[in-house]
């Protein structure tokens, strides 16, 4: 009986990544592929790489190479694998790149890894017995080369078309036939343009604990963000359908799931793409609200789909991540508002507020509709916790511009918030713009803004002393997370810091998180006490840090 491939998998970036992680390894079990946490005993590695940001995107040029010292020193039959949004975003380059991965794959083709799989393990095998020198990739010379080829690369006029699908130029995905590979040449299979999205019925192994799940409801962006390289990587919004979603939802509760968190690139455009005739020409706030106000009385949006989840059966939360500004109306928060089920809770990004930055930032909003539209939140979800994130010496910003967004920061009181240096992308806008930022100065702002925040969360914090909340118990909190609880992200900044004023009274404790507490980026509940893991429970809050509660059970 033939020995099955094992496989290994590494997935970085954000949580809509993950989900393709998942999809790919639920695809490899069911077609009998052995999945192995220990890398250097693999058949196959698998590197899922995020492309979002210069340092997400050298964390997977470093995690390449290093994949390929693991192989070097343990195992040199193994097959490397590339997946993700590094392989979208040079598919033409990275095989020059690197010369020592076997396969790369993009994101619409995740669910056909398995022949990925035996195609590179037959490659990797072809070329030892060929005895051709291996070559090897310096990581300077490939990030030096990766900067130097993305600021060749045209400006993506994609970003200004009206048709979302139906054009011949980029609605229907551009089909590329690649010819025949050189001998011991990686396989390449990557579309120009993604166009897949998953479905309920698509393999899934999670990687999330049982009590919560990421539900990807849409892939792709139609906004034309000058700083932003995602459409150019995920191609155009596309949302599943609405019953599609909620099959998913019901096997997930019935599966012990806790915590559907929907998830996409832009959560609330949802829908909007499967009306007839559909333009993407919406992104503005009056464009939307007015395409929205068109739609019969039964076409899917994410009003429609928040209020067919909140009534399935089940004591189970729901989180709305990734809004848009823009794309907020009335009825959404009056969804939101009547829904018991959907946390009150709120992730959209701002990016600014000073209006000449929104505008650089082609964000698609003005100052005066952010303002507005916080204070019609807060009034029409009583006890909504907002999170954005903000980003800090974009091309052309003052100190005048900088300030406003510090005065805007401590008028608001964000109950959660973010926030990002500039990282200047080759093949934006925003990477070609005059007045691009020294490092020391966006330093000096990211510290400043968190600063400011600071402030603001520890009030946020003590405001909560004596209260009694509901929260999801994740699991025991180890010495290290006691000790440091510090977390950043790609997606959501720095948003949290050394916690100099607080700190966590000695013995031991569990994690659990509230309403206001996304998995992995906001801050914690730590409770003294028992209480049943991956559940629900009431806790009473005795005390606080900076940026997390302490708790016993209520």
């Amino acid at each position: 009986m033939q020995k099955p491939i094992r496989v290994g998998l590494i997935s970085l970036g954000c949580a809509k990544n993950l989900v393709d992680a998942e999809i790919m390894l639920g695809t490899l079990m069911k077609d009998g592929v052995e999945i192995t946490n220990q890398a250097e005993s693999a058949d196959v590695v698998v590197v899922n790489t995020c492309s979002f940001i210069d340092a997400a995107q050298e964390e997977s040029v470093d995690t390449i190479l290093e994949s390929v010292e693991v192989r070097e020193a343990n195992n040199r039959g193994q097959a490397l694998i590339v997946s993700g949004c590094l392989s979208q975003r040079f598919r033409d380059d990275l095989p020059k790149l690197f010369p020592e991965v076997d396969a790369f794959m993009g994101i619409d083709q995740v669910a056909q890894v398995t022949d990925i799989v035996k195609h590179a393990l037959q490659r990797r095998s072809d070329k030892i017995a060929s005895g051709a020198p291996l070559k090897r990739a310096s990581k300077n010379k490939v990030s030096a080369k990766l900067a130097d080829l993305d600021a060749k690369k045209p400006h993506d006029h994609h970003a200004d078309e009206a048709a979302l699908r139906g054009t011949d130029k980029f609605g229907k995905s551009k089909q590329v036939i690649a010819p025949a590979p050189a001998p011991n040449a990686p396989l390449m299979d990557v579309t120009a343009r993604p166009i897949y999205i998953p479905d309920f019925g698509t393999p899934r192994f999670r990687l999330t604990p049982n009590h919560f799940a990421y539900v990807k409801i849409a892939e792709g962006c139609n906004h034309p963000c000058s700083f932003c390289i995602i459409p150019r990587m995920r191609g155009s919004h596309r949302s599943r359908t609405q019953a599609d979603i909620v099959a998913e939802a019901k096997a997930l509760i019935k599966d012990g799931v806790k915590e559907l968190n929907l998830i996409s690139q832009d959560s609330t455009y949802y829908g909007l793409d499967l009306r007839a005739n559909h333009s993407r020409a919406i992104s503005s706030p009056e464009k939307f609200n007015a395409a929205a106000k068109s739609l019969p009385a039964d076409a899917t949006t994410l009003c429609s789909l928040l209020r067919e989840l909140n009534a399935l059966k089940g004591d189970f939360w729901i989180r709305l991540l990734y809004t848009h500004p823009a794309h907020w109306t009335d009825e959404l928060i009056q969804t939101i508002a009547e829904c018991k089920k959907v946390v009150r809770y709120v992730d959209m990004p701002l990016q600014h507020i000073q209006q000449n930055m929104l505008e650089r930032m082609r964000r698609e909003t003005s100052e005066q509709y952010i303002v507005d539209l916080i204070a019609k939140i807060r009034a029409g979800i009583p006890g909504i916790a907002i999170r954005t994130t903000f980003i800090v010496a974009f091309p052309g910003e003052t100190e005048a511009y900088f300030d406003r967004l510090l005065e805007f920061i401590h008028e608001t009181k964000f109950e959660r918030m973010g926030v990002f240096t500039y990282s200047q992308e080759e093949g934006t806008i925003a990477g070609k713009m005059a007045g691009q930022i020294p490092d020391k100065v966006k330093q000096k702002r990211r510290e400043r803004s968190m600063a400011a925040q600071l402030e603001v969360a520890r009030h946020v914090a003590e405001s909560f002393m004596g209260k009694t909340i509901k929260v999801l118990v994740e699991g025991e909190a180890s010495a290290k997370e006691l000790q440091n609880a510090k977390v950043s992200s790609w997606e959501h900044g720095l948003i949290r810091s050394d916690d100099e004023h607080g700190a966590l009274p000695k013995g031991k404790y569990l994690i659990a998180r509230g309403e206001a507490d996304a998995p992995d980026i906001d801050g914690r509940v730590y409770i003294r006490g028992k209480l049943p893991i991956g559940q629900f429970a009431k806790v009473k809050i005795i005390g606080h840090t900076d940026y997390d509660l302490i708790a016993e059970p209520a």
